[in-house]
């Protein structure tokens, strides 16, 4: 696996866990995601381990219910670290609120262990 590969999947898995419905899946995806120590911290959140990240996540369905979150242009990475856009969006008419910016910092086996979330785009 070359570095782009390994960033882009674990964006992929990113993805994966932020767009889990059910806490399972959820608790599921968070796992296959992040490391166990794994952190994640925008301006409105702070979490680690599994738990706490799968509690944003679904704190964040809760206030968007029918929305699911998608990437915005490509993955950038070099060595552990990646960048990429995101946005959130309707399934009713296609809206998209929220819209950000992330950065991960990547463990050996291709895990998250840090992100650091920037919000671009919040509603009033």
């Amino acid at each position: 696996m070359t570095a782009n590969d390994i960033h882009t999947a674990a964006v992929a898995r990113y993805f994966e866990a932020w767009n889990a419905r059910t806490p399972e899946e959820r608790a599921k995806a968070v796992a296959a995601a992040w490391t166990e120590d794994g952190s994640y911290t925008d301006p409105l959140a702070e979490a680690a381990g599994h738990d706490g990240v799968a509690a944003v996540i679904g704190g964040a369905h809760e206030q968007f219910p029918g929305f699911f979150f998608r990437p915005l242009g490509d993955v950038d990475g070099h060595h552990r670290v990646a960048r990429f856009g995101w946005e959130l969006v309707s399934e009713a008419d296609g809206s998209a609120p929220v819209a950000g910016f992330d950065v991960i910092e990547l463990a050996d086996d291709g895990r998250i262990r840090a992100v650091h979330g920037f919000l671009d785009r919040v509603p009033a």
